[in-house]
């Protein structure tokens, strides 16, 4: 390590940092007893993490908190609210009295971070996400911004036994993420008990290290320690730091200092006793701290706000066999001439097709490996700021593991979008734990979210571009086999706005369908057409929002029978996107065909035989609403 243009700071400004800390301890115990909640114990313990971070070490401006070029903090140890909102606070951004408003109903200083808050990146307090999405900051920042600024993010040791903290460090030492800055808040105690390793500082050096990172072992509570421990971490190339601070809960409340039973309460009457033992420790009591950012450099430039387009419009053939996996690959490509679209993938790149973007322009694309959980958190921590618009794609049943992740994005305010592929029983021999059968149920449960459902080629390029565009989580359901063609290339494509592909004056059923069932249904109508059984059907293209209108019309224009079919589990799918959409209609009658045990290997077409969702499954069902 190099420290050469190391200058320890004086003893004015330690001691400075010292109070300043002393401050945010204070802050942090008013606020909690003013809400009569919160983690006071847990904030107390990195009060001299936050000192040096806030008043010595980042670069920011409270004029513009989110600046592109501003340095980024996350608060993965999310309950530690209070004392990130009391150093904003002593910063300068807003009145120290407005924290006494935390966890009021209609404040946004609420239990845990938001980005309701114009500091705040991404939203944490399920524990052990935070690392990744600075991971993610972090990539973007080196990799596609190129710019000046740093990450930095800071870890509850209790929450270091998630496996996600670990897929994190892993991703930031392969990429040489020397911008990033990981810091333990090592006290020791968790919320039941005393965390696993306790103040084993050593343990800690040794795994942070064998995750390739420098590593540094300090004192939590020693400013200058700290002010030396961040320079040298601007020394280092080619690996991202983590700092380990050895603190104590409740550091500076005599009689709750590193004892247990603590965690998550407000002091009550033992406030007054702690507040002023804190405050004889105070040298200096100035109102209020100017943080000094005479090094800010603005060298992030400002993203356009054009939409994005497709640079050519889809080119393929009526009837023609192509994958909606393959199409949305095709999509990503054609994104070329727009530095903002990313992708990132799970080591299946090849078989959801997203290596077409990387084929193309490889330094926009993202390989996270086998770690999904990691993988959702750096895109969400890249597409923060606005600075890209990520497309994460694996099979969509691996989503699952990072549903957790998913459902904090939209906490987030988050606007990835994700491609999940393989879904349903078609994909085949692959058997069932590579079968998505609830992907759209888990997606539509998102506050927010749109679900994209394309059947074919057209309308998956389409559903790209327009994911591209829009607010909030997408998820794009796409498929291994084959299905025909159906729409010209020139075809409108709208969120929220279903087709009806097929229809007669005499239709009698309306059967709503996507992909390979909505080509089951196609097939079906051509046999039910030679026993002048005539049907409608419908492709919903999202299935949130669903289209109510329209299924609704067409449903009364059919006697009020709708047959839904579906490559998912019946619970949360298309039939009951559509069964919502027409409970307060009279007069329709929903059947629903779908996926209704677990499956198991064997030829795609077979088994949506064997699981009624083929085309003579379809027949069958109308007959038997006709009767």
């Amino acid at each position: 390590m190099a420290d050469l243009q190391y200058h320890k700071p004086d003893e004015r400004k330690i001691q400075a940092l010292k109070d300043l800390a002393n401050k945010l301890r204070i802050d942090s115990i008013e606020m909690t007893n003013a809400s009569n909640s919160g983690h006071p114990t847990s904030c107390c313990s990195m009060a001299e993490l936050m000192s040096v971070l806030f008043f010595s070490e980042m670069r920011y401006t409270t004029e513009k908190p989110r600046d592109v070029s501003s340095d980024r903090l996350v608060l993965s140890k999310g309950h530690a609210a209070p004392i990130l909102y009391a150093a904003w606070a002593e910063a300068g951004l807003f009145p120290v009295k407005e924290c006494l408003n935390l966890r009021k109903y209609g404040n946004d200083l609420e239990g845990h971070p938001t980005p309701r808050l114009n500091f705040v990146d991404v939203a944490t307090g399920s524990l052990g996400q935070g690392v990744s999405c600075a991971a993610g900051m972090a990539y973007t920042g080196k990799y596609f911004d190129k710019a000046s600024y740093r990450v930095y993010c800071i870890i509850g040791d209790g929450e270091s036994a998630e496996g996600s903290v670990w897929e994190a460090l892993a991703f930031a030492s392969f990429y040489k993420l020397d911008n990033f800055v990981a810091i333990i808040d090592c006290n020791r105690l968790g919320q039941s008990q005393p965390t696993a390793l306790q103040h084993d500082m050593d343990i800690y050096r040794k795994r942070v290290e064998a995750f390739g990172c420098y590593a540094i072992v300090l004192d939590g509570h020693d400013v200058e320690a700290l002010s030396k421990a961040f320079h040298d971490a601007k020394t280092v190339k080619g690996q991202p730091t983590c700092i380990i601070a050895k603190t104590f809960k409740g550091k500076g409340i005599p009689g709750i200092e590193d004892e247990l039973n603590w965690h998550g309460k407000p002091l009550g009457a033992k406030g007054a006793d702690a507040i002023a033992a804190i405050k004889s420790q105070i040298v200096n009591d100035e109102n209020g701290a100017k943080h000094i950012n005479s090094n800010y450099i603005s060298d992030c430039p400002e993203n356009s706000t054009d939409a994005v387009r497709l640079s050519e419009a889809p080119k393929y053939t009526l009837g023609q066999a192509v994958a909606t996996r393959q199409a949305y690959g095709a999509a990503l490509a054609k994104f070329g001439n727009d530095p903002r679209v990313i992708a990132l993938d799970g080591d299946v790149k090849n078989s959801t097709f997203s290596d077409k973007l990387r084929n193309a322009h490889s330094e926009r694309f993202v390989e996270c490996f086998i770690a999904e959980q990691n993988l959702v958190g750096v895109a969400i921590g890249c597409g923060t700021r606005d600075r890209t618009i990520p497309f994460v794609s694996t099979f969509a049943a691996f989503f699952s593991r990072a549903y957790d992740q998913i459902r904090m994005g939209a906490i987030s305010q988050t606007n990835v979008n994700f491609c999940g592929s393989h879904a349903g029983i078609s994909i085949g021999s692959d058997g069932p734990s590579q079968m998505a059968l609830e992907d759209i149920a888990m997606f539509r449960a998102i506050p927010g979210a749109t679900v994209f459902y394309p059947s074919d080629g057209v309308s998956c390029e389409r559903a790209v571009e327009l994911a591209a565009n829009t607010k909030g989580i997408c998820f794009i359901r796409t498929s291994r086999p084959n299905t025909p063609v159906i729409y010209a290339n020139d075809e409108v494509f709208e969120v929220g706005k279903a087709k009806v592909v097929r229809q007669s004056a005499k239709d009698k059923v309306t059967v709503i369908g996507s992909c390979v069932t909505l080509a089951e249904a196609l097939k079906a109508a051509d046999r039910l057409d030679q026993e002048e059984t005539p049907i409608r059907v419908i492709d919903p293209f999202t299935i949130k929002p669903i289209d109510a209108g329209t299924i609704i019309a067409n449903a009364k224009a059919t006697g009020g029978r709708i047959l839904t079919v579906e490559d998912h589990y019946p619970e949360g799918g298309i039939g009951e996107a559509v069964a919502s959409a027409v409970a307060e209609e009279s007069g329709i009658v929903v059947k629903r065909l779908a996926v209704r045990e677990v499956p198991r290997s064997g030829e795609g077409m077979e088994l949506m035989a064997k699981f009624g969702i083929d085309s003579e499954a379809i027949v069958k069902a109308v007959r038997e609403m006709l009767k």
